[in-house]
């Protein structure tokens, strides 16, 4: 099927069980954080959705493996003044965001 589309299939080595670990725990998160919440219209509907999905993923989306800091950006200095926080919703506010301000 994946070869009629041009598509090129890599078989992973089954002596290497972490060798598709990033991929496996990322698809993971966009199926628990998205695919399992939202009815698809069409593919471009679902292209758009999944750019939207890896722009929050990549630079807002807090990681444990990075202490809570996104890949894309790092946290920000801690600040002992009153801090304001603000949120931004993203897809429908499917996802949240938010942002601190001093």
């Amino acid at each position: 099927m994946f070869t009629t589309e041009g598509i090129r299939v890599l078989l992973t080595a089954p002596q290497a069980p972490r060798m598709n670990a990033v991929m496996g725990r990322w698809v993971g998160s966009v199926r628990r954080e998205l695919l399992d919440r939202v009815l698809f219209l069409n593919e471009r509907h679902l292209r758009k959705v999944l750019a939207e999905y890896e722009t929050h993923f990549n630079r807002h989306r807090p990681h444990r493996a990075l202490k809570q800091a996104s890949p894309l950006r790092a946290l920000p200095d801690p600040v002992d003044t009153d801090i304001e926080v603000s949120r931004r919703d993203r897809l429908g506010g499917l996802l949240h965001e938010y942002a601190q301000f001093a």
